[in-house]
C-alpha cells in the first residue's frame, strides 16, 4: 500500500507540473532572418559539416593508410551519416564496392594506356553531390531571390541552385544540374544530370549516372543547418536510402572561404606516365 500511495503521488505531482508548465516541455520553432528583400530566410554564410563522412559514410572503425607513413594519412573511426547505417545495393553492385575499397589506393589501368588510383578524389575530381558537402572543407553559400550559389573549396567546385524556371540539363555533369524551392524554412534541391566519376567517400560507395539527390536545407538556429540528402538509383540500389547531419556556420576569428585547388597535386599520379623520358 505504501509503495501505490508513492506513485500514484509522484505521477500526480508530474501531471501538476505539466499543467502548471506547459510551456517548458515545448521549445519554440525557430524563426530564421530573412533574406532582404524577399520572405525566404538567408542562408547566406559560410559553413562546415564536422563529421567522417568523407572516409566512409557508414560507421566504421579507424582504419590505417599506406604502411610507409605510418599514423598519417590513416583514417579517423566515425558513427556514419546514413540513417539506418545501411546502403540497399544489388548485389553486383556490392561486390564492385568491395573492389573499390580494395583496389582504392592502387594504380589501375583504366583505358588501356593509363595508370591511375580509382579513388576519383587522389584524382582532383569534381567532388559530386552530397560529397561536396561532408568532405573536410569550408564552403560557401550566396544566396540570392531566384538563384543560390554554392562554392566548395575542394578542386574549386561550385554549383548553383535554381530558384526560378530553368531549362533542363545541357549535360551530365560530376556535380549535377541543381534547381531549388523552398518549403517554409526549408530550402530543398531536387539535383540531376550527374555522370557516373564520383564517390560517395573514399571507401568505395559508388553511384551510376542515374543519381537522384533531393537535399534538404533546414536552418535550426543562427549558427546551425540541419542536412538532409535522399539518394535514388535505380541502378545500383534496390530503393532511396538518406543521409542527414548537421552543418555548422563557421565562427572563429579571421575564418574565410579559402580554395584547395588540387590540380597540381594529382598532375605527377595522373599524367607522370606521360612525361619524356
Amino acid at each position: 500500500m505504501r509503495m501505490a500511495s508513492r506513485v500514484a503521488a509522484i505521477v500526480g505531482a508530474a501531471l501538476l507540473a505539466l499543467t502548471i508548465f506547459p510551456a517548458a516541455a515545448q521549445t519554440p520553432a525557430y524563426k530564421a532572418p530573412r533574406l532582404k528583400g524577399t520572405a525566404q530566410p538567408d542562408l547566406n554564410g559560410l559553413w562546415q559539416a564536422l563529421n567522417e563522412g568523407n572516409w566512409d559514410i557508414q560507421a566504421h572503425a579507424a582504419q590505417p593508410g599506406p604502411p610507409q607513413f605510418g599514423a598519417l594519412f590513416a583514417q579517423p573511426a566515425g558513427p556514419g551519416i546514413v540513417e539506418g547505417n545501411e546502403l540497399p545495393y544489388q548485389p553486383w553492385a556490392l561486390a564492385r564496392k568491395k573492389e573499390n575499397f580494395e583496389k582504392r589506393l592502387v594504380r589501375v589501368n583504366t583505358d588501356g594506356v593509363r595508370l591511375e588510383p580509382l579513388d576519383p578524389e587522389a584524382k582532383c575530381y569534381l567532388p559530386g553531390v552530397p560529397r561536396a558537402t561532408y568532405m573536410p572543407f569550408p564552403f560557401q553559400i550566396v544566396e540570392g531571390d531566384t538563384k543560390i550559389i554554392l562554392a566548395y573549396a575542394f578542386a574549386s567546385a561550385s554549383r548553383i541552385v535554381h530558384l526560378d524556371k530553368v531549362d533542363p540539363a545541357p549535360a551530365d555533369s560530376f556535380m549535377g544540374w541543381s534547381v531549388g524551392r523552398w518549403e517554409g524554412d526549408t530550402l530543398v534541391v531536387d539535383v540531376t544530370s550527374f555522370n557516373d566519376k564520383t564517390w560517395f567517400d573514399r571507401a568505395g560507395n559508388f553511384h551510376s549516372d542515374a543519381l537522384h539527390v533531393v537535399e534538404r536545407y533546414t536552418p535550426a538556429s543562427p549558427e546551425l543547418l540541419r542536412y538532409e540528402a535522399t539518394i535514388e538509383d535505380s541502378k545500383v540500389f534496390t530503393r532511396p536510402w538518406k543521409m542527414s547531419f548537421p552543418i555548422y556556420r563557421r565562427l572563429d576569428k579571421n575564418a574565410q572561404f579559402l580554395e584547395f585547388k588540387c590540380v597540381p597535386f594529382s598532375e605527377e599520379l595522373v599524367y607522370g606516365h606521360l612525361r619524356k623520358k
